[in-house]
C-alpha cells in the first residue's frame, strides 16, 4: 500500500468545489495529500475546503480563474511561498457548450479553447518550472472520451480535449527527464452536473446505456482510483499517457 501513499504530499487540482474535480481532491486527501481547493470564487473553495477538514483531511481553498494569466502566475507564487511545493497538480477546470459548429460564435469557441486549453498550459507552465527544479512531480490533466472521438454539436469541447492530449504528450516528452510524470485521465459519460441535460434526457440516456459496453452511466468515485494511481510513486514510469474510464465504450463498436 505505500505505492499508493501520499502522505507529505501537496495537490492542486483546479475546478474541484465540485463534481469530478471534488472527488478527486477527496480521494487525493484520503490517501494522505493536502488538497488546495480551487474556485472561480473564494467562497466556493472555502466551502469545499471545510468539508473536507471537517471530515478530517487536510485542506485549503485559493480562488483564481485559471484563464487569467496574472491570477495563474499570483496564485502559484502565493501557494509555493506560503503553503508549501505543489507535488501534484491535477488539471480538472473546464466548460462545455453545445451548439452545432455553423451556429457557433466565435466568443464561445475563445471561452472553450480558454479554460479547457489555456488553463491547463498555464497551469502546466508556472506549476512545471518548479518541479522541474525540484526534479519531481505528478501532473494529472482531465482529458476526455472527446479526446479520442467526436460527436455531433460539441466541436469546440472536442478540439479542446484533443488539446489537452497532446498537451499531455508533448509535456511528458520534454519534462520526463526530470523527474516528472505527466498523464492523462479520459472520462467517459459521468452523471455530473455539466451532463445533467443529458442525464434528464431519456432517449440520450437509453441511447448511452446500449452504447456502452457496462451499459450505464459512470459515477463520480469511478475516476478516483485512476488519479490515485497517477499520483502515486506506483506511476513513476507512466508517462504521456491518457487512461480512458468509460465504461468500455472505446473499446467497441
Amino acid at each position: 500500500m505505500s505505492r499508493f501513499d501520499l502522505t507529505g504530499k501537496r495537490a492542486l487540482v483546479t475546478g474541484s468545489a465540485r463534481g469530478i474535480g471534488f472527488s478527486l481532491a477527496k480521494g487525493l486527501a484520503e490517501h494522505g495529500a493536502e488538497v488546495i481547493i480551487n474556485a472561480t470564487t473564494q467562497q466556493g473553495a472555502e466551502a469545499a475546503a471545510q468539508a473536507l477538514v471537517a471530515e478530517g483531511f487536510k485542506a485549503k481553498a485559493l480562488a483564481f480563474n485559471v484563464t487569467d494569466e496574472a491570477e495563474v502566475v499570483a496564485a502559484i507564487a502565493k501557494i509555493e511561498e506560503e503553503i508549501g511545493q505543489i507535488d501534484i497538480l491535477v488539471n480538472n477546470a473546464g466548460i462545455q457548450k453545445r451548439t452545432p459548429l455553423v451556429d457557433c460564435p466565435k466568443e464561445t469557441w475563445d471561452l472553450v479553447m480558454d479554460v479547457n486549453v489555456t488553463g491547463p498550459f498555464l497551469l502546466c507552465r508556472e506549476v512545471g518550472r518548479r518541479m522541474k527544479e525540484r526534479k519531481a512531480g505528478k501532473v494529472i490533466n482531465i482529458c476526455s472520451l472527446m479526446s479520442d472521438l467526436g460527436r455531433a454539436s460539441i466541436v469546440p469541447y472536442t478540439a479542446s480535449k484533443g488539446a489537452v492530449k497532446m498537451l499531455t504528450k508533448g509535456m511528458a516528452t520534454e519534462m520526463a527527464k526530470d523527474g516528472i510524470q505527466v498523464n492523462g485521465i479520459g472520462p467517459g459519460y459521468f452523471a455530473t452536473e455539466m451532463n445533467t441535460a443529458l442525464v434528464e434526457d431519456e432517449d440520450f440516456s437509453n441511447w448511452l446505456c446500449r452504447r456502452t459496453p457496462a451499459g450505464r452511466w459512470g459515477n463520480v468515485d469511478e475516476l478516483v482510483g485512476t488519479c490515485i494511481f497517477l499520483a502515486s510513486p506506483a506511476a513513476d514510469f507512466v508517462n504521456g499517457q491518457v487512461i480512458f474510464v468509460d465504461g468500455g465504450i472505446t473499446a467497441a463498436i
